[in-house]
């Protein structure tokens, strides 16, 4: 039996909507995303990328490694084990600017309460990025998890201060982009894949 128009224009809508979710981009503002990263000896998948944009400037592209992959920012917040959030900036920044942004981040996103039991890690984060100096337009900043390690800054491969300990404080982290308030709510769904 043939199939009939609408069964073919109804198979071919499909197969389009199933690509477009599966779909990563390669490249984003220039920046090549790697389908594919490893934390420790932990392989991770491309989640989903997206471009930080501050008033019209834009900033950098921050790009999420998860073990399995999700559209759901819950999901993601609940995933455990080795993850990153690659950032590779578009434009100079000095560290002050960037700790700052990323402390306020933290507080839309946290309680008062919170933010208190986070004193010391958040202490540990800012200065591992004053460490960090002016980031420059093509540095890459990884912030990732390992369970064994803790939260590391690392600028262009090389890992900047201590590793903060804590499989809560990384979720924290996590938090700024894909919060109930995160700092830019188009880089939230291009991080979950949208």
């Amino acid at each position: 039996m043939k199939p009939t128009f609408i069964q073919m224009a109804i198979a071919l809508a499909l197969a389009c909507a199933t690509a477009g979710v599966a779909a990563q981009p390669s490249e984003l503002e220039g920046v090549k995303l790697a389908p594919t990263a490893q934390v420790g000896s932990s392989p991770l998948v491309l989640n989903g990328a997206g471009l930080r944009v501050r008033v019209f400037f834009k900033v950098y592209v921050a790009a999420l490694y998860l073990p399995q992959k999700t559209t759901d920012a819950a999901a993601a917040l609940a995933q455990k084990g080795p993850r990153r959030v690659a950032i590779t900036m578009l434009r100079d920044v000095d560290a002050d600017t960037f700790a700052k942004a990323l402390v306020d981040g933290l507080r839309d996103n946290h309680t008062e309460a919170q933010m208190a039991a986070m004193k010391a890690p958040m202490d540990a984060l800012t200065a591992n990025l004053k460490l960090v100096g002016e980031a420059k337009k093509g540095d890459v900043i990884h912030f990732e998890f390992q369970p064994e390690q803790g939260t590391r800054t690392l600028v262009n491969g090389q890992p900047r201060g201590n590793a903060i300990a804590g499989d809560e404080f990384f979720t924290a982290v996590l938090r700024i982009w894909l919060g109930d308030k995160p700092v830019d709510p188009g880089l939230k769904k291009g991080l979950l894949g949208g």
